[in-house]
């Protein structure tokens, strides 16, 4: 995992995803209806701004979904919001599931927190993790599948 600056809102999102998606919103409270997807058309826009690497595994993502840091089962009021969505690849966002903060934002990482052994490739943290993050970045390689073992 490397450091990402969040990317620029689109300027047509609040017309085209976070007007349209509150309303929607607020027309279907109940929780159990989800939320409407229209943050998609927006995918390659976040791509574009993570230079299209997976916020997690910083790996190639050809494809890749929009995420959302903080989940829409548990945050329905941040799902049409452009500072909660990163983009990952497919399977990253199935393992995170609903942790929401459990697992560390790309957004709030520190420089040089985690280093590749090779040849292995695994994914470890370095001791420039601070003390107070060291079990969320911990829980984060073990729960995103990015550490080997």
């Amino acid at each position: 995992m490397i450091p990402f600056e969040p990317p620029p809102e689109p300027p047509d999102f609040d017309k085209k995803a976070r007007q349209p998606g509150n309303a929607w919103l607020a027309k279907n409270p109940d929780p159990k209806k989800g939320t409407r997807d229209y943050w998609s058309s927006f995918k390659s826009n976040l791509a574009d701004g993570f230079n299209n690497l997976c916020a997690y595994s910083v790996m190639y993502e050809p494809v890749g979904t929009v995420e959302h840091y903080l989940s829409r089962d548990n945050y329905r009021n941040l799902a049409y919001e452009w500072s909660n969505l990163r983009f990952a690849s497919a399977w990253i966002n199935s393992c995170k599931g609903t942790l929401d903060d459990q697992v560390l934002d790309p957004f709030d990482l520190g420089d040089d927190w985690f280093e590749i052994l090779l040849p292995s490739l695994q994914l470890v943290l370095t001791d420039k993790v601070p003390e107070q993050q060291r079990q969320k970045a911990e829980f984060t390689l073990k729960r995103l599948r990015l550490r080997l073992g």
